[in-house]
């Protein structure tokens, strides 16, 4: 049975940085449509001590969703041969939503999309998208993974692409967290015991389901249909806080490791004390106390949250050497975890080739 690999990787980072000072002259509400009593000031100050997001990236108004996807996966696919993919994945939740209207384009889908901007002529190049949340790309590496151990597969592009910020209420204050960008990963079949190991993935949605949804604005008096991106935050916290440890757990159970043979975690960007969080408690499942500082990049405080585009994201600057004081090398374990809308939640055990 083949395992499979990662033999590339690509991003699309946006260019604008939009710092938190750009939040200062918003009109912030309640959910109950109060106007927030404290001042924009104390109310950026709380996001950046509580999320580590000193600012986020946008994308242009001139870009959807399709393009920065289309972009990360020529990056990704740089010196290989296109047709030779038997799928493209894309883990997005929103589709294009073009600046200024905030409807979504999911027909055709961003995968069809992005294979007709590669010229891939290959009809057995099958392309789909997956709405999964924020552990949609993670998930994607599942299927990838599945498809490829079957046998079905020997190489399939794997992207995560979101913009946020479109989606995003400017009244809200959760929409000080969004962002937007694209990571790709080119998965292909290996006859070696490296690459993915093991992965989990559960789905808890009979009691939260909905605390991630689509609502209207909290501006009271701002008319219209357009529904925006809401999040019960206190909940996730703790939802994620009890559940990803354990998920992060069976998943290497499955592989057959335990935490001290970890070198990496790459969790998906939400929250940078969130995080921190999950990971101290992942280790006191372990009976450890003290959580090595350097086992967990983090890229939030400049990149914010960028959905299903942080892990990608991330895993690209790593192997590029480009986040200062993290390596992977030959034979290292790296685990990927990630939480989101559904409520759904995964985790992928990878041992970097020899």
């Amino acid at each position: 049975m083949p395992n499979s690999i990662i033999i590339a990787t690509g991003s699309d980072i946006p260019k604008e940085r939009i710092p938190n000072s750009h939040f200062l002259d918003r009109e912030f509400y309640s959910p109950d449509g109060q106007k927030m009593e404290k001042s924009n000031a104390e109310i950026v100050q709380t996001l950046h001590n509580i999320t580590g997001i000193k600012e986020r990236r946008y994308a242009s108004d001139d870009l959807t969703t399709t393009d920065v996807a289309y972009q990360a996966a020529v990056a990704a696919l740089e010196g290989l041969d296109r047709e030779s993919l038997d799928y493209i994945i894309v883990a997005q939740n929103f589709g294009d939503v073009r600046a200024g209207n905030l409807r979504t384009d999911m027909v055709p889908t961003i995968a069809s999309r992005v294979k007709h901007l590669l010229k891939i002529k290959n009809p057995y190049c099958v392309a789909y998208d997956i709405p999964f949340g924020c552990p949609g790309w993670l998930q994607g590496m599942i299927m990838a993974d599945y498809y490829i151990r079957s046998g079905d597969a020997k190489r399939i592009l794997v992207i995560g692409a979101e913009i946020l910020s479109r989606v995003a209420d400017p009244h809200d204050i959760d929409c000080m967290i969004f962002a937007d960008g694209a990571g790709a990963t080119v998965v292909e079949a290996s006859d070696g015991a490296d690459g993915i190991l093991s992965h989990v993935t559960r789905t808890d949605a009979e009691k939260n389901a909905w605390m991630l949804r689509l609502e209207k604005t909290y501006h009271p008096h701002r008319k219209g249909d357009e529904l925006y991106i809401k999040m019960d935050g206190h909940d996730i916290y703790r939802y994620a806080l009890k559940t990803v440890p354990l998920v992060v757990k069976q998943a290497l159970e499955k592989a057959g490791l335990v935490l001290t043979d970890v070198k990496k975690l790459l969790m998906h960007q939400a929250n940078a004390k969130m995080d921190d969080a999950i990971l101290a408690r992942l280790f006191r499942l372990y009976g450890i106390k003290e959580v090595p500082a350097e086992i967990m990049p983090m890229i939030i405080h400049w990149a914010g949250n960028s959905s299903v585009a942080t892990i990608p994201t991330m895993l690209d600057l790593l192997l590029r050497n480009q986040i200062d004081g993290h390596r992977l090398s030959s034979g290292d374990i790296a685990v990927f975890a990630s939480v989101g809308a559904g409520m759904n939640i995964n985790a992928m055990v990878y041992r970097m080739p020899i």
